[in-house]
């Protein structure tokens, strides 16, 4: 399987040859992401005029082309989208190519790269595709034989007539097959029959990135393209007083210095823009630069204002998301009382790939390229902001180093296209890392209150108020009344429905930090608040942490999970002696037990020996894939809670490269073991559940170790 270059749909039909030399199908969306989608072929969309979604080409040499409609930043969908296809098509991976779709939310449905959502959010359109095609190869080979189509079946690209073993190549029924109309109807194979799917199939953009022809969004060029970077005002609402730029002007290579304006949210960043031949000299010549900012009119927080001004916030009246029973009544009659304070910090993404575009920008039309998250969304962004009709847009993705939500933004396209507007040239816009680190958004960081009443060992009240920067309250024209719809994100659903007085609340804190969407959004900070606290609660209450959850996760699906870990963690039999520590957390739709052991070493420091963790994810499509990301979520939420965090002093971010915002070194991490629990539930996510239990887990684990609580994040390990 091999990677080209983004293309348009025409581009597409002509590499598929479709002058009755190829079968290409996809949805025909009449409303958006509806699962009645309409599956028809290229022909019978380009004579009704029709946009087709076209996931699937097969060659007359039988080779299969896919176009995959969400982004590849590390999680895996160029693994998982052709697996799923080519399971119902009766093909093997190496049959398969697969290209990027482009941006085209009336084409493709929702392409957002986000919240976990490829393969629960498409899995049923691809095996429905891929099952289609198939059956309209199985009916060409059966005409052409003249035998009952029950007779023949496909296997590994080829159609097999049972009773004789006659073979014909798909490659040979594709003119026939394209005449055909697909039909409405298909059967998906149970999951006792795969083939593919479910198996530890190696990712096959792997050789691509290794050998370097695997293409990020710095790898693309233009013809006469140029290169620009931006001084941007270190404080988030800076705006441009004055600047001297007449030694830049002198410096070879340059050839524009312009200012530029992005949208942030609700709010105009200001900068000045230096183009430039290649990208080291508009590098230079940025340093040649003199900017006097305007910082007044607005707030220059530090780290410490942030926080006091959460803790204050705390207590006022919160904005009610859910609230159920009369959590009031019945705390103030509990045997036990419990309360406790929770803070998390404010985190970078801190991409492997700082953020880069490259922008062309002619007449009416408008072309960009790079690391984009939601194509669909900056096209439609664009269009608005360059007054251009939305098919006028074209937004190509390349691979990303690294998402994590930051690239799902529209401002550093933005600022791409208008640069490129302005110089009436293509140009490939290059953020540095100190610009990537400093100008945020950033994860907001969050104060939590939380308190529980408990009666016979068992949670009989449960309240949590947090205080933190609302992420919707910053778009233009927000309902800042409107709570925080994400306020029991993280927590598992059967632990709400199991309890009658609860109450979840926020106060959003105002802030001029932009804040956004980081590797399970508020599931990260509201995670540690919620298992630490229950973990709390179970000790409060004498019971076991594990047996305490299982009482109050009594569904099944949850039971299940908790056996596994019990098992996987031998923890009936741990010593006393030994530091364990779990946490339980429910993210777009999964369900992830953790469990960590520490101990202290000889010099008296804490050590991580173990980490152990279950997944239960429903449906899914390739195990190595789930544990990667697994992995990787631990050791992001590692960093996040023993490593860095993102300061701010008079306004401005404080961490400006990875020598202050310090990552987890490879012998910080122990082996992680990954379990996953196999069932017949509906897909969930897996690229960010695996982020919120496992901080929760390790403070648990050292309080179960040395008896201290460690409520506020980061710590430092070696001073606990």
């Amino acid at each position: 399987m091999q990677n080209t270059n983004s293309i348009n749909r025409r581009a597409f039909l002509k590499l598929s040859g479709l002058t009755g030399a190829a079968l290409t199908i996809g949805f025909y969306f009449p409303a958006l992401a509806e699962e009645s989608a309409s599956i028809i072929t290229a022909e019978t969309a380009d004579s009704l005029g029709i946009a087709l979604n076209a996931f699937i080409s097969i060659d007359k040499n039988g080779k299969v082309s896919i176009l995959n409609h969400r982004s590849e930043m590390g999680q895996g969908s160029f693994q998982a989208v052709p697996q799923m296809i080519a399971e119902e098509l009766e093909v093997s991976l190496d049959q398969v190519s697969i290209n990027f779709a482009p941006g085209h939310q009336n084409k493709y449905g929702s392409q957002l790269t986000g919240g976990s959502s490829t393969v629960r959010g498409a899995y049923k359109h691809l095996l429905r595709t891929g099952a289609t095609a198939r059956e309209m190869l199985l009916e060409a080979a059966a005409k052409k034989w003249n035998v009952p189509k029950e007779e023949c079946y496909a296997l590994k690209g080829e159609v097999i007539h049972r009773p004789t073993n006659k073979k014909i190549g798909y490659g040979e029924l594709v003119e026939e097959a394209a005449k055909l109309t697909p039909p409405k109807q298909v059967t998906l194979k149970e999951r006792k029959n795969y083939t593919i799917i479910g198996k530890p199939l190696p990712r096959q953009d792997t050789p691509l990135k290794v050998n370097g022809k695997a293409e990020f969004g710095l790898d693309k060029k233009l013809p006469g393209m140029l290169y620009a970077v931006v001084e941007r005002s270190p404080h988030f609402l800076g705006k441009i007083k004055s600047y001297d730029d007449s030694a830049v002007k002198t410096m070879p290579g340059v050839k524009h210095v312009i200012k530029v304006q992005m949208p942030v949210f609700n709010t105009t960043r200001e900068g000045i823009a230096i183009v430039a031949d290649n990208t080291w000299a508009a590098m230079q010549a940025r340093k040649a630069l003199k900017v006097e900012w305007d910082t007044t009119g607005f707030e220059h927080l530090d780290t410490t204002g942030l926080y006091n001004r959460m803790k204050e916030d705390l207590k006022k009246p919160g904005l009610s998301q859910r609230t159920g029973g009369n959590f009031e009544g019945m705390y103030a009659k509990a045997a036990k009382k419990l309360e406790a304070v929770y803070e998390t910090p404010y985190e970078a993404h801190a991409c492997m790939e700082p953020l880069n575009c490259v922008a062309d920008v002619k007449d009416n039309k408008c072309e960009i390229w790079g690391p984009i998250q939601a194509p669909d969304w900056i096209q439609r962004d664009l269009a608005d902001r360059l007054k251009m009709p939305v098919e006028n847009i074209a937004v190509h993705m390349t691979f990303l180093g690294g998402g994590f939500g930051r690239k799902a933004f529209t401002d550093y396209t933005t600022e791409a296209a208008l640069i490129s507007k302005e110089i009436k040239a293509p140009v490939q816009v290059v953020w540095t890392r100190e610009d990537d680190m400093n100008q945020g958004p950033f994860r907001p960081g969050a104060v939590y209150e939380c308190k529980a009443g408990l009666n016979n060992g068992r949670i009989a009240a449960f309240q949590t108020k947090m205080a933190a920067q609302n992420m919707n309250h910053q778009w233009p024209h927000a309902d800042k009344s409107n709570f925080n719809d994400s306020t029991t994100e993280g927590l598992p659903e059967a632990f709400i429905n199991g309890i009658d007085h609860y109450s979840f609340s926020d106060i959003p804190t105002e802030s001029p930090i932009p804040v956004m969407w980081w590797r399970s959004v508020y599931s990260s900070t509201n995670g540690f608040a919620y298992e630490s606290f229950m973990d709390e609660l179970a000790h409060a209450a004498e019971k076991d942490p594990l047996d305490f959850r299982r009482q109050h996760l009594r569904e099944e699906r949850y039971v299940a999970l908790i056996d596994m870990l019990e098992e996987k963690t031998g923890w009936k039999s741990r010593g006393k002696n030994s530091g364990w520590g779990v946490a339980i957390t429910e993210c777009f739709k999964s369900i992830v037990g953790e469990a960590v052991k520490v101990s202290k070493q000889a010099d008296g420091k804490l050590k991580i020996d173990r980490i152990v963790a279950v997944m239960d994810c429903g449906w899914y499509v390739n195990p190595d894939i789930i544990k990667a990301q697994v992995e990787g979520s631990i050791v992001m939420a590692l960093g996040a809670a023993t490593n860095h965090e993102t300061h701010f002093t008079d306004g401005k971010a404080v961490e400006q490269n990875f020598h202050q915002y310090q990552m987890p070194r490879i012998s910080d991490v122990p082996d992680i073991e990954v379990y996953i629990i196999e069932n017949e539930e509906k897909p969930g996510g897996v690229g960010e559940p695996g982020l919120p239990p496992f901080a929760p887990a390790l403070c648990n684990a050292i309080f179960d170790l040395t008896g201290k609580r460690i409520r506020k994040l980061p710590f430092n390990m070696n001073e606990v």
